[in-house]
């Protein structure tokens, strides 16, 4: 489950009522004009790393499409995320259901734990991200990690991904992952914010996201971070950290479900 939040983003993906609609456009801070000429790997992510260390929030709509190696399937998903530092995040991943939207699955962080909630399976999943730090394919969005120092980068050429003009990095590991074997991030030209990012693990799965309509102002509740265990009578809640996962439930309702479009 956490590989979805890195592929996360990477899973990477946030109860109080939070609005299901993304946000209307608002003007991005701007990073520092790029030096002249062409930028080499290391200057777009120094230009990455900058942008996010400069802005405290980010709301966004995004679309999660996951493909399958093996069987030759993909899988669109899409919803909305939003970051608020230190290390809050929350993505909520919505369902048509007739004239409705509703919440299907959500990853909520505050800081401390992260919930794995996940309607359809009725249950409920805790991990300490004491214990299990979140990787800097993630943290970096909210201006921690040093990507430079965990991956090899390099510019792509081939344009794999995002659009003309886009900066498109591929980062390896420095070390073996067994979570990731490349990860791409296809950077604005401008602003240097990542518009798309894509995860390819050892099996040659691809886990790619895009970024829509992001805001870096409209307010986010604090609560939105946070899930009560005692709320879903009718949930599982597993413990993610307990040896072979086996830790027991208690009932907990799901975070209220944001409001409909």
């Amino acid at each position: 489950m956490l590989i979805d939040l890195i592929g996360f983003l990477f899973t990477a993906q946030l109860g109080s009522a939070a609005p299901a609609k993304a946000p209307a456009p608002t003007p991005v801070p701007v990073a520092a004009p790029a030096k002249t000429g062409a930028l080499s790997a290391v200057d777009v992510v120094n230009n990455v790393q900058k942008f996010y260390a400069d802005i405290k929030q980010v709301s966004a709509q995004f679309q999660q499409t996951v493909h399958i190696s093996t069987f030759g399937t993909d899988k669109t998903s899409s919803g909305q995320v939003w970051i608020v530092k230190p290390g809050k995040m929350r993505w909520d991943y919505l369902e048509k259901k007739k004239a409705d939207t509703v919440v299907k699955k959500s990853f909520i962080s505050n800081g401390s734990s992260l919930y794995v909630v996940e309607h359809d399976n009725k249950q409920v999943v805790k991990k300490n991200l004491q214990q299990d730090l979140m990787p800097v394919a993630v943290s970096f969005l909210y201006g921690k990690g040093d990507l430079k120092a965990e991956f090899n980068a390099e510019l792509d050429t081939k344009q794999s991904y995002g659009s003309k003009g886009d900066y498109v990095l591929k980062l390896t590991p420095k070390k073996p992952s067994a979570q990731y074997k490349n990860l791409y991030l296809v950077a604005d030209p401008t602003q240097f914010r990542v518009k798309e990012s894509v995860i390819i693990d050892s099996s040659n799965n691809v886990n790619h996201f895009q970024f829509f309509s992001p805001n870096f102002e409209k307010p986010v509740e604090a609560s939105w971070f946070e899930f009560n265990e005692k709320s879903v009578p009718n949930y599982r809640v597993i413990d993610g950290d307990a040896p072979q996962n086996t830790g027991a439930g208690s009932a907990s309702p799901a975070p209220v479900a944001p409001a409909k479009k």
